[in-house]
Order: C-alpha cells, then sequence, then structure tokens
C-alpha cells in the first residue's frame, strides 16, 4: 500500500491556454478512500488519468509512497483502474476477464486460478466465473472489473465513475459494497464522480474541484457544516443551500421587511471590503418556523413521505426573486399559497464574501 501525492500538478491540454488541472496539491494517505468530486468539466477525471498515466503531467509532479511517477509509464505505476465501461473482453469468462492482466504478465496458471477465486468470494462472484459479461447485470459486471483490480494486489485503485452506468437502486446497493471492500481491503483508493451523494456516502474525505482547481479537501462532515466558499456550499448537499446576496445594516442582513442577525465580525469583514451586501447560507432543514422570521409565500410543496419541501421566492440584493426551499415534517398542513415565517436555526447559518465567495465569519 502506498500513500499519493500531487505536487503543484498541471495539465494544459494542446491547443488550450487555461489548464484542465492548474497546480493541484493533494496528499492521500495510505489507506484513504479520497473522493474527487466537482461539476464536467473541473478536472477530476484528468486528475485521476495523470495520476494513472493516461494523461501527462506539464507541470509539477506526482507520487506513489516515495517514488516519483510523474513520467513513469501507467503499466510501471503499480495502479489498478476501474473504468466507467467495465471495459470487459465479451468473448472471455468472467475468471478469464478477472485473470488477464495477470496472465500478461506472466504468473503462473496455478496463482491466478487462486487470486481469482479468492477475489470472487469477496465479490459474491464464485457462481458466475465460467459466464461470460453479455449473461451477467450491469452490477455483476462492474463487480467483475472490480476483481480485474483486486487480483493485481495494487498500491492503489483508482475508479472513473464506475457505477455511472448503473440504475438508481443498484448505484446505491453497489456504492455501499465497493466503501465496504475498500475498507476491508484498506488499499488506498481515488475515486471520481460527479455525484456529491456518492462522494459523501463513500469518502473518508472528499476533494471538491472546479474549473481545474481544488477548492476543499475535508471530511464529508466537515464540507457540509464549515464549507469554505459559496461554490462548495452550493455544490455539497442534496437539495442544495440556500445561497442569496443580502443588503447589510448594523441590524444584520435584510431580507423582505425582517433582517437575519450577522455576528460583527461578519458586519466588520463586509465593511473592511467596502461593500453593502452578503451572500448568506442556510440549508433546507436548518430553518425554523418561527414569528418574526422573514416572510415566505409557499408556491409548492413536494411531499417525499416523512419529509416534504416547501418552495417560494424572497428578493435579494438586486430586488430579483431567488427561491428558498425549507424541509419541513411531511405530515405538516402548509399548503400552496400560505404564509409562512423563517428563521435560521442558531449556528448553522453560513455567510460568504459577495466579491471574493470565500466564508467570512465563524
Amino acid at each position: 500500500m502506498a500513500n499519493v501525492s500531487f505536487k503543484k500538478a498541471t495539465r494544459v491540454y494542446p491547443g488550450s491556454t487555461i489548464p484542465a488541472v492548474n497546480e493541484l496539491d493533494l496528499e492521500v494517505a495510505d489507506g484513504e478512500f479520497l473522493v474527487l468530486v466537482g461539476p464536467s468539466g473541473c478536472g477530476k477525471s484528468t486528475s485521476l488519468r495523470m495520476l494513472a498515466g493516461l494523461e501527462e503531467v506539464d507541470g509539477g509532479s506526482i507520487y506513489i509512497g516515495d517514488r516519483d511517477v510523474t513520467d513513469v509509464a501507467p503499466k510501471d505505476r503499480d495502479i489498478a483502474m476501474v473504468f466507467q465501461n467495465y471495459a470487459l473482453y465479451p468473448h472471455m469468462s468472467v475468471a478469464e476477464n478477472m485473470g488477464f492482466a495477470l496472465k500478461i504478465a506472466g504468473v503462473n496458471k496455478d496463482e491466478i486460478r487462486t487470486r481469482v477465486e479468492e477475489a470472487a468470494k469477496i465479490l459474491d462472484l464464485v457462481d458466475y466465473l465460467e459466464r461470460k459479461p453479455k449473461a451477467l447485470s450491469g452490477g455483476q459486471r462492474q463487480r467483475v472489473a472490480m476483481g480485474r483490480a483486486i487480483v493485481r494486489n495494487p498500491q492503489v485503485f483508482l475508479m472513473d465513475e464506475p457505477l455511472s452506468n448503473l440504475d438508481a437502486k443498484l448505484r446505491v446497493q453497489t456504492r455501499t459494497q465497493i466503501a465496504g471492500l475498500q475498507r476491508r481491503l484498506g488499499v488506498t483508493t481515488v475515486y471520481v464522480t460527479h455525484d456529491q451523494t456518492e462522494a459523501m456516502t463513500m469518502g473518508d474525505r472528499v476533494a471538491v474541484m472546479k474549473d481545474g482547481f481544488l477548492q476543499q479537501v475535508d471530511t464529508p462532515q466537515n464540507l457540509y457544516d464549515r464549507p469554505v466558499n459559496a461554490f462548495v456550499a452550493g455544490f455539497i448537499g442534496s437539495p442544495a443551500m440556500n445561497l442569496i446576496d443580502l443588503k447589510v445594516d448594523d441590524q444584520g442582513a435584510i431580507i423582505g421587511n425582517s433582517h437575519i442577525a450577522l455576528g460583527q465580525d461578519v458586519l466588520g469583514a463586509v465593511r473592511s471590503e467596502g461593500s453593502d451586501s452578503v451572500t448568506v447560507g442556510f440549508r433546507p432543514e436548518d430553518l425554523e418556523i418561527a414569528d418574526g422570521g422573514f416572510e415566505l409565500k409557499v408556491d409548492l410543496v413536494e411531499l417525499l413521505g416523512a419529509d416534504a419541501y416547501v418552495y417560494g421566492d424572497v428578493l435579494d440584493a438586486k430586488g430579483e426573486a431567488r427561491q428558498v426551499n425549507v424541509r419541513v415534517d411531511g405530515r405538516s398542513s402548509i399548503q400552496r399559497g400560505d404564509i409562512v415565517h423563517l428563521r435560521p436555526s442558531q449556528g448553522h447559518l453560513h455567510t460568504f464574501s459577495t466579491e471574493t465567495g470565500l466564508r467570512v465569519g465563524n
């Protein structure tokens, strides 16, 4: 096993002047499950492919353990990659697919069979070893692809959106299996996804990327509770955090005919920027129905059984309508057209600079 280090790793594609990955500094601990997440085009898959040796590194370096692998061929990096499309050979059996890389490496047949059978037991594939891929479900094919990686006993697993081709129910089931398998094997794993729910439920830590830059890397809970900027705040969490630019005065942030109280540290930071507004964030579950709170006219109630989501608009600092989403009890009597008064829960208000997007205050 080994740790992984990106040291100002940069990739600029030919014909472009803007780096796809810009001076990425990231440490992955030995045995850690790290998830790279972000919107399409943010550089997460490019970062993974740089680590795999499938993309050139135009600046900086990449280490696996103490070894600089920046210019090392992919086959010599001691990594195993699991792709989105499984990449199984249709004419080979499951056992042949799982053992193919070992066969190419010259491992003897008995050793290959032993390793394949061990991996099949771990992945619950023993009864399918003689089948061809076309006779398997999507989830089983993905497990075969996982098995092909496991038998190689690599230092690092790399996974590039491996669940994207599965239906929603199977995706939930398989992500649990992958996370449990990684913890059992203890192999350092870098996992790429655009699905923030997947990232939050699987990773020991999550690295959020945008436009080639690393925004924040932290535990899932810290990302949720302490996002460092408005992008991370809006990207992490489902449904997304409510983020609204609001004017400020000495009493706090002005919202409708009410105020949201802000600390003196926040007001001081806003004034020091020469600004008269701040981006206020609160999650749907962190709004309380309370007298004296800001007013919201209900446009839609979305019932999900135990919970319901209530939607309405408020005006931002420019007088433009911004949707607010509130989570309430599913048996609530709130209906479309009702007026509710809301207040952010104590300790669950997030504030960001409207100029830089960075977190201000505690």
